[in-house]
């Protein structure tokens, strides 16, 4: 009887964190955001949080152990590209200051300054660039 009135108070406690960590979320965008299995579309309009939903998937999958330097965030605008590095960057800041003592997180979000992070368009350009030859193409 005592373990399951253990795991029921390790229930309610982790369903507290995890409220208290996404309160700021709507339900949508707490649910794209813990969707871990396979790739996700997110296609919503202008101010609907799309940024934040990015960044805490990629903050939750740095925390969980991914390594930050094998990271590609595209983006579509010269804009968005600097904005979403921005926005990572300050809640991968964030979490250390809660975890201060923590040095498994510290490394995994550091490596995040490894990340690409850019546009379509300077992605494709940079791929076409490191692999004219095996297409044929001239430099």
């Amino acid at each position: 009887m005592k373990t399951a009135d253990f795991e029921k108070r390790y229930i309610a406690a982790r369903r507290a964190v995890i409220e208290s960590d996404f309160q700021r979320l709507n339900p949508m965008q707490r649910q794209a955001v813990l969707a871990t299995e396979g790739p996700l579309l997110i296609l919503a309009g202008a101010g609907s949080g799309k940024t934040t939903v990015l960044t805490e998937r990629i903050l939750r999958r740095l925390i969980a152990g991914g390594d930050g330097s094998r990271l590609l965030v595209v983006t579509f605008t010269k804009a968005a590209a600097p904005d979403r590095k921005e926005k990572l960057y300050a809640a991968r800041s964030r979490a250390i200051a809660g975890n201060p003592t923590d040095r498994q997180l510290r490394g995994q979000l550091y490596r995040l300054s490894g990340a690409r992070i850019c546009t379509i368009h300077s992605f494709c350009y940079e791929l076409i660039r490191r692999h004219f030859a095996v297409h044929g193409l001239s430099p």
